[in-house]
């Protein structure tokens, strides 16, 4: 079973969710596997701290043209819709940063001057940490690319445990590309206007993807009750809701889990992945 954590903007609270549901799975399960698709910006690790076990470089094909052969005909630059080459008068340039790693350009190349070759865009890292097997992956600076690393990450999902994916904020292609095989999405959000805006898109994506998804919303009592309202009229489950305390931004800030330090919102999360069960199990 997966379960995503997304939102429609960032720091609404997703790697606080994922993480502290994480710790509730492996202490009810006794193994989970925490995969961190944030890639431009992973940082479970730092709450869930463990032993980095290896590291893997993550490498996609982009053309490489061979002069010798190429006739200048420009069919590998018509053919490209991302112009990622292109052939001006003269030998195509590659631009290896806007490449989709179709392999389109070679197929239409009919003299085969077009090959291909790897193109580093990325890490993933491995951790153990007691129960919990973290992976995150991190987009090297220069590559704008980040749904073909994610999906690398996500080839690495336990078929015989709980997997919980930390996805990317936002609905662009990041987040379909973390959530699309999810079992069950959790959109975390917070009670304000623009909380409230970038849920409803959040639902849209969820609702596109036919996924079966849950509301949570952090810092409860920090706005007004709008997103409550909107999930009532909605007929959507509000699966978990973490007050405005000033100990657990504490916490956050020094990298530590609500779970392990405040016993009183324990309950909270072993409710919500309890909820979570039921729904899933009902269909």
């Amino acid at each position: 079973m997966t379960i995503a954590v997304a939102s429609g903007k960032g720091g609404t609270g997703k790697t606080t969710i994922a993480t502290n549901l994480a710790l509730v799975a492996a202490e009810r399960y006794g193994y989970v596997t925490l995969l961190d698709c944030d890639v431009e910006e992973p940082n479970s690790h730092i709450f869930i701290k463990g032993q980095k076990v290896k590291e893997e470089v993550v490498n996609v094909k982009v053309p490489e043209v061979d002069e010798s052969v190429c006739t200048e005909c420009g069919a590998c630059s018509d053919f490209c819709q991302y112009n990622a080459i292109v052939s001006l008068k003269g030998r195509p340039v590659v631009f290896k940063e806007m490449c989709h790693s179709c392999g389109g350009c070679s197929l239409v190349c009919q003299p085969k001057a077009i090959h291909e070759v790897d193109h580093r865009i990325g890490m993933i890292n491995f951790y153990s940490a007691g129960k919990i097997n973290l992976i995150y992956g991190l987009l090297d600076v220069k590559s704008p690319l980040s749904p073909p690393l994610i999906g690398a990450v996500k080839k690495y999902e336990s078929k015989n445990a709980l997997n919980i994916i930390d996805a990317p904020p936002g609905t662009s292609c990041p987040v379909i590309e973390a959530i699309k095989d999810a079992d069950f999405v959790i959109l975390a959000t917070e009670p304000t206007p623009f909380g409230l805006n970038d849920l409803i898109l959040a639902v849209e994506v969820s609702r596109k993807l036919n996924k079966k998804f849950a509301v949570a919303i952090n810092r409860v009592g920090s706005g007004d009750d709008r997103v409550h309202k909107y999930c009532k009229d909605e007929n959507i489950l509000i699966i978990l809701e973490i007050p405005d305390d000033r100990r657990i931004a504490e916490l956050y800030s020094n990298g530590k889990t609500i779970f392990e330090n405040l016993p009183e919102y324990r309950k909270s999360f072993e409710e919500a992945l309890t909820k979570i069960d039921g729904v899933i199990q009902n269909g």
